[in-house]
């Protein structure tokens, strides 16, 4: 419900159309019904996963229980807990935050639970390598920049609901120059001298160098007012890439 409850909730007297919002709301039920079944799904897995590493589950460390657990938090305090006590504080609500928690998130997702499962069905222990640090740290970089470049699209209602995004602090160019492109060359140079450092071949290293690239163009591009579906396209259309390129590259061409 996580995906969709910011769309699906009721629009607030001073709403500004928005279509991705309004076709939330027309497949309501729909949106809902499909939920509910990944989520049954999703438990289905997990419980059989369960029985059959129950003893691998155990005897993880407590750091890796709470290193585990850290994530799935902070993406349920991305909307806040329906309780009395923390309800009203919600991550999403603080501007300059809200990019770096999804990034965080994101980053745990497809960094720190593959290596885990892989240690668990393996029977290994999990170590925390320098690494699954820096990829950690790179996915970090590239989906928090990828959020703010996403808020340029919500703009209007942001700074209508007065949340103080970076765009709406600091306005478009001055986010585009001295955030996005800054922390965009920070990743990618911190890259190239990881690569260059631990003897990465050339192919590996221009292959991984493409997503960084290309987010540093479609940045560029943000300059312009685009439609919806731009940001929808082509801002999520990044990540597919990063993916792939980052699986060629460590499939086809190890160092």
């Amino acid at each position: 419900e996580l995906l969709s409850k910011p769309y699906l909730a009721k629009k607030p007297p001073t709403y500004i159309q928005n279509t991705r919002s309004d076709w939330y709301e027309e497949h309501e039920k729909s949106l809902k019904n499909l939920q509910l079944l990944l989520l049954a799904f999703l438990l289905i897995l997990i419980f059989d996963f369960t029985i059959k590493h129950r003893q691998q589950l155990i005897q993880l460390t407590v750091f890796t229980w709470l290193l585990m657990l850290s994530f799935p938090v902070i993406a349920g305090m991305y909307y806040g807990f329906n309780h009395r006590l923390v309800r009203r504080f919600k991550l999403r609500t603080i501007g300059w935050l809200k990019p770096f928690a999804i990034g965080f998130c994101w980053a745990g997702m497809v960094t720190v639970y593959p290596t885990i499962y892989y240690c668990i069905i393996n029977n290994q222990s999990y170590v925390i390598s320098q690494l699954s640090i820096l990829l950690f740290i790179k996915n970090f970089m590239f989906i928090s920049v990828l959020s703010i470049l996403f808020d340029i699209k919500d703009y209007a209602s942001d700074s209508n609901m007065q949340l103080k995004t970076f765009i709406v602090k600091s306005g478009l160019r001055k986010t585009i120059f001295t955030i996005i492109l800054p922390l965009s060359l920070i990743g990618y140079g911190s890259f190239l001298a990881w690569g260059i450092n631990h003897n990465f071949r050339i192919e590996k290293i221009i292959i991984n160098s493409i997503p960084f690239i290309l987010l540093m163009v479609v940045a560029w591009s943000l300059q312009k007012r685009r439609s919806i579906f731009y940001y929808l396209i082509i801002i999520d259309g990044l990540m597919l890439i990063k993916a792939i390129c980052g699986g060629i590259a460590a499939i086809y061409f190890k160092p």
